[in-house]
């Protein structure tokens, strides 16, 4: 019996790799244009300035190869491929040396976009949520401890019914994920449970229901999802 007036949700939490365990997930950072040639196809200025954030809720997580049903109020759904860093461990005003430290692990995520949603609100100077935040709108594939992967010369991609659509090395962000947390935790105390997505290369474009998606970094799970 619980003291709940309703029935509480249940903890979303992501596949380890090689584990019966689930890292649950807390909080989901995103970073927007976190790749030179992905600000250029937005319109927008390649000058390296501050990070911008948005996030999306816990409950959003599509998971396990799972369907995405093609959500209401968008006649124009866009995949964005990322790499997926988890949280494992609390950070506060650290350095970028010190970010390794804080990491379980990493994975491969979609930021799907309501791209029509999103470009109404930016013309309005308005928030985003809309665009960004919304049932399946973060599909994240299993997670590989930090002791089982190295970022080093990975390249990032993802394919929509078997053609490439974005490819790109990891190296090309603009803010790396060390400089990332390090900023980050200048805003929020991370904790374990956080989930960062850390920005998306060129090539991002409109999905239709029918389509497979696959995303994959070397040596990470890759995470796939099919559009209903």
């Amino acid at each position: 019996m619980s003291n709940y007036s309703i029935e509480p949700p249940r903890q979303p939490a992501l596949a380890v790799v090689g584990s019966d365990l689930r890292y649950p997930v807390a909080r989901i950072f995103c970073i927007g244009r976190n790749y030179a040639d992905h600000v250029a196809e937005m319109g927008g200025d390649v000058t390296r300035s501050a990070p911008i954030y948005f996030t999306k809720s816990a409950h959003h997580l599509l998971t396990d190869d799972a369907d995405m049903p093609y959500p209401p109020g968008t006649q124009d759904l866009h995949h964005e491929v990322e790499l997926v860093v988890a949280i494992g461990a609390p950070a506060t005003g650290i350095d970028r040396t010190a970010a390794d430290s804080v990491i379980w692990g990493y994975g491969v995520g979609l930021d799907m976009t309501r791209r029509d949603l999103q470009g109404t609100a930016k013309k309005a100077g308005q928030p985003w949520d809309t665009g960004k935040d919304f049932a399946g709108s973060a599909i994240i594939g299993a997670l590989t401890p930090a002791s089982g992967f190295h970022l080093t010369e990975q390249k990032i991609h993802l394919s929509v019914n078997g053609d490439t659509r974005q490819e790109s090395p990891l190296a090309a962000m603009i803010w790396s994920v060390p400089e990332i947390i390090a900023n980050l935790s200048t805003l929020y105390t991370l904790m374990p449970g956080d989930i960062i997505m850390t920005g998306t290369p060129a090539g991002v474009a409109a999905v239709n229901k029918g389509d497979t998606l696959v995303g994959q970094v070397d040596r990470l799970a890759p995470v796939r999802t099919r559009i209903v």
